[in-house]
This record gives C-alpha cells, structure tokens and sequence, in this order.
C-alpha cells in the first residue's frame, strides 16, 4: 500500500476552498452531495473525504449523518435543536439577538484580526456588489459577517455566531425579498459593511462594534417592514 501524497491532498483542499468560495449554495449552506463533488473537482470520493476532513477539523464546515455537509462550524448539537429554537423564535427576536452580539464579535475582530482575516472581508465586500442575485449577495454577506466571528481568533463566540445565523437561516425571511432581482448599486449594506471593515482593519474597535450595531439596526427595520407589507397583503 503505498502513502498519500501530500502535495496532492493539498493541492484538493484548495480545489475544494476555491470551488466553495465561487458556490451558490442553497439557503441551508448546504453542500452537493460528494458524487457531484468529486466530478466537479475531477478527484476521486477518497481525495475529496479527506479533503472535507481538513475543512471540518479547521471549523470550516460540518457533517451531519442523513443530512448532509454543510459551511460553517457545527450550531448546538442537532438538527433538532436550531428547529426548536427556530420554533420559539421569529424575526424580530433573530434580528435583536445579532443587535446583541455581532456588534461585540465586531470588536474582538478589531482587535486580533490578522491580515489574511481582512482581505477575506475584502473579498467578501467585492463579490457582494457582483452579485447577480439576492440569493449571491446573501451569499456573500453571510460570509462577510462570518468572517467577522473567525478574526475573533475565539472559538466560543464562533460556535455563537454560527448558532444564531442557523436559527436566522431556519426562521427564513429571505423569502421577503422581492423586485429588483439584485441589490441597487446604492444598497445600504454595501457602505455600512465597508465602514465595519475599514474600522477593524484601522483597530477601531468601538467604531467596529457602532457600525455594525447601525448596520443591523437599519437590517432590521428594513426587514420588518418588509415582514409587515407582506402580512398586509397576504
């Protein structure tokens, strides 16, 4: 039997990061099945597990037996739970709870975010005013935002973000979202997510944790409204 060979394992993890980068992935963040995988990277179902090995151990994704891989590290402890909690939970109590703690996220980043960390969030900024979508951009600020969580360097507040974005995700109101089919050049969110970045590259972290609590304040009453024309009209 002969040994892996390592450049070739490495060489798959970053076929694997480049292709997640460039994915529409479903609202769930979930990823395609491994078959599908393994043909689009052109590796065998072997190279790929390992490959998904790597990003699981480094908090990149998470697996759940029956139901799929998925971005992000893994939220409580089951399906069961983020579906309860969505259960109990509604729009307008996500959108308080991220007014609570994503500001402070914000500030830890601006403390201990690495260079790698900001131009991620570069990345993040530029492909979100490419988006062709909403589904894209949201795609795309997801990751902003998760971003943000990672460059605390602390895994703790990381598990936190990524059990209240899957209750976010649960509760769905993307769904809200109607005509123009993309965001306007002029969306809010494109200055308000650059004030954040600028001020955690600069270590401003009071001017980090201020943006981005005005940043998800102005979420919110955009989503509510939005919440509250659809129930008008229903």
């Amino acid at each position: 039997m002969t040994d892996a060979d390592p450049h070739a394992e490495k060489s798959t993890v970053t076929q694997l990061r480049a292709f997640l980068a460039q994915s529409d992935l479903s609202d769930e963040g979930r990823l395609p099945p491994e078959r599908e995988l393994s043909t689009a990277l052109g590796v065998s179902r072997t190279e790929l597990r390992k490959a998904l090995d790597v990003l699981e151990s480094e908090g990149q994704i998470w697996r759940h037996v029956g139901k799929g891989t998925f971005m992000g590290s893994r939220p409580l402890d089951t399906f069961a739970d983020i579906t309860a909690l969505a259960r109990r939970s509604n729009p307008a109590e996500v959108m308080r709870a991220r007014i609570v703690i994503e500001p402070e996220i914000a500030r830890a980043a601006a403390f201990t975010a690495t260079p790698a960390d900001i131009a991620e969030m570069r990345l993040c900024l530029a492909r979100s005013r490419q988006a062709d979508s909403w589904r894209q951009y949201e795609g795309w600020d997801t990751r902003l935002h998760r971003t943000i969580a990672e460059a605390t360097q602390n895994g703790l507040l990381l598990g936190l973000f990524d059990t209240l974005n899957a209750v976010r995700r649960a509760v769905t109101w993307g769904r809200l979202r109607a005509l123009p089919v993309k965001p306007a050049p002029d969306h809010h969110s494109f200055k308000e997510h650059d004030a954040i970045v600028d001020a955690i590259e600069h270590r401003d972290m009071a001017g980090a944790a201020n943006f981005m609590r005005n940043h998800l304040r102005t979420v919110e009453r955009k989503l509510l409204d939005k919440q509250l024309r659809a129930a008008e009209e229903g």
